[in-house]
């Protein structure tokens, strides 16, 4: 953990909730990442299915491989043990078979050391979801947008604009909470429909495009770092570090073509110098 930080649970994400307090939470795929994130203070780290496309170049987070997540979450809590660290469960690890679901959820906790697992839900999946917790799976459900559903409506949209598609994302949330979610987490929904899921709620919930009433806020770390090439208008640069990346990058390819590569820290002594050309010669 680390130096001078305060190590943070799903207990302590209830009592910022109960506060009327907000905690912050950034997707995350990597340990050195994380370490730097954990010193930032930032509360909730999620290894999410976004993973596909910041990480290995796919279009869309339906690409992303489930031993690949639980890898990639266990190197982010060794980056970061102090953090609350969410694993996303990826497209049809859990949807096809309530068994298998479970199963992989435990990988997550077991193999990745997750804090929790999150799966892209409806009421439908209420079952689901009181199994886990009855197994001892924290989890925290995803409402609204469902971003592994985006083939259905022909790419990613909101939701939640019509009186009935926001009834249906109030009764999905309530459903879910009974069921045991730990948390919930809505996505790309209107801000009056979501501070109703906040009000109805005992558990936290985490906003994602969802509006300013949620107890804990999420986006992609790299949006907020400017290195993608599109962001969504709720996670706006807040740095440019692609551009940063670029500029040495740059600068590398410019030494490395000019032969300005500093002083070679490495030395051999004068006198193994001489014993290595000899033995060298005879070699020879």
């Amino acid at each position: 953990m680390a130096e001078g930080t305060t190590p943070v649970t799903l207990r302590d994400l209830g009592r910022i909730a109960r506060s009327g307090q907000r905690f912050s939470c950034l997707t995350c795929y990597d340990a050195t990442t994380a370490r730097w994130l954990e010193r930032a203070g930032v509360e909730v780290l999620l290894v999410g299915d976004t993973a596909a496309e910041m990480v290995l170049g796919f279009p869309s987070t339906v690409h992303a491989p489930l031993d690949f997540l639980v890898t990639l979450t266990a190197g982010v809590k060794r980056g970061a043990p102090g953090r609350v660290v969410m694993a996303d469960m990826p497209f049809m690890s859990y949807q096809a078979d309530d068994a298998e679901g479970i199963r992989n959820a435990g990988r997550f906790i077991t193999e990745g050391n997750a804090d929790c697992v999150k799966i892209e839900a409806d009421r439908s999946f209420a079952p689901l979801v009181e199994k886990m917790a009855r197994a001892g799976i924290p989890v925290v459900a995803h409402v609204g947008s469902k971003p592994q559903q985006a083939k259905m409506k022909g790419g990613y949209a909101s939701t939640g604009r019509t009186a009935e598609t926001a009834l249906r994302v109030l009764h999905d949330a309530a459903a879910l909470e009974a069921a045991g979610a730990c948390m919930l987490l809505v996505e790309a929904c209107p801000a009056e429909v979501t501070q109703l899921v906040v009000e109805r709620a005992t558990v936290p919930v985490i906003g994602c495009g969802a509006g300013p009433a949620c107890h804990g806020q999420v986006v992609v770390l790299h949006d907020i770092l400017g290195m993608t090439h599109w962001q969504p208008s709720f996670a706006r640069p807040l740095a440019q570090v692609g551009a940063e990346v670029e500029r040495a990058a740059r600068l590398w390819r410019e030494r490395v073509r000019d032969g300005e590569l500093g002083e070679h820290p490495y030395a051999i002594a004068p006198d193994e110098l001489a014993r290595l050309q000899q033995m060298a010669g005879a070699a020879s």
